[in-house]
């Protein structure tokens, strides 16, 4: 019999701790499949940063270095710098590098570190009990702020990809989606296509996934996903925000 469907080479067979309804081993398997149609997974390098995807490195089928909260793109820089043919991308959530992380991040793409990034944003601190994050949109009840977030008391949610867009040095933005299948595929070739750009020494490229947190928001998991296309893609709106390959016609 013809086998149509099989798990990544490069996921391990190590069953995932994720709660139900969560779309991070939906975004590793891209991620994965990503590195297997590339071939490289020999050159792989992941670095898991504190969060949800701490654990990732018992997923991924590659090299995996653990970074301290938030600090994932200054070890990748150190990693890609003193090994500059193996591939070296960051898996972090969205307090870890919107938060503590924001300066690392910002750094290295306006150095344009040949890198790249798979953000994953649930709005949410999602391993911590559901405290309030940088992306926490404005209304949204969370343990930091049961009355829901305001732009008074708490800032605004932090357009991330529109941030790094601002900066000379990125060579690919991106922000796509995990809430139904047709944006699963486009997020598969967004991914691929961030990995792409570091073969090609291209420079920095970040890809920003909207996820669900089912369990924090309070939600069913199909509830979940449709709150994702309700209220996170209107703020949040998809597409490219930058891509050097555009301007050269690629």
């Amino acid at each position: 019999m013809q086998t149509v469907f099989q798990k990544p080479e490069a996921l391990t067979d190590v069953q995932m701790h994720y709660c139900p309804g969560c779309t991070h081993g939906i975004i590793h398997r891209l991620v994965a499949e990503a590195i297997d149609s590339l071939g490289i997974r020999e050159q792989a390098i992941g670095v898991a940063s504190v969060g949800c995807s701490v654990f990732a490195y018992d997923y991924f089928n590659c090299d995996m270095q653990q970074a301290a909260h938030g600090r994932a793109p200054a070890v990748a820089t150190g990693i890609k710098r003193v090994r500059p043919d193996n591939i070296v991308f960051t898996y972090q959530g969205d307090g870890d590098l919107a938060s503590i992380g924001m300066a690392e991040i910002v750094h290295a793409a306006a150095r344009s570190e040949n890198i790249t990034v798979i953000f994953v944003n649930n709005a949410i601190y999602g391993m911590t009990s559901g405290q309030m994050a940088p992306t926490t949109l404005l209304g949204q009840k969370t343990a930091t702020s049961p009355r829901g977030r305001t732009a008074e008391e708490m800032g605004y949610p932090i357009k991330m990809c529109e941030l790094l867009a601002t900066l000379e040095g990125p060579a690919y933005l991106t922000r796509v989606s995990t809430h139904d299948s047709r944006h699963v595929l486009q997020a598969g070739r967004a991914i691929k296509k961030a990995f792409e750009m570091q073969q090609q020494k291209k420079g920095f490229a970040l890809v920003e996934v909207l996820s669900t947190c089912s369990v924090n928001w309070g939600m069913t998991p199909v509830d979940a996903l449709k709150w994702v296309e309700q209220n996170m893609v209107p703020y949040y709106p998809l597409g490219v925000y930058k891509d050097v390959t555009a301007k050269e016609g690629n």
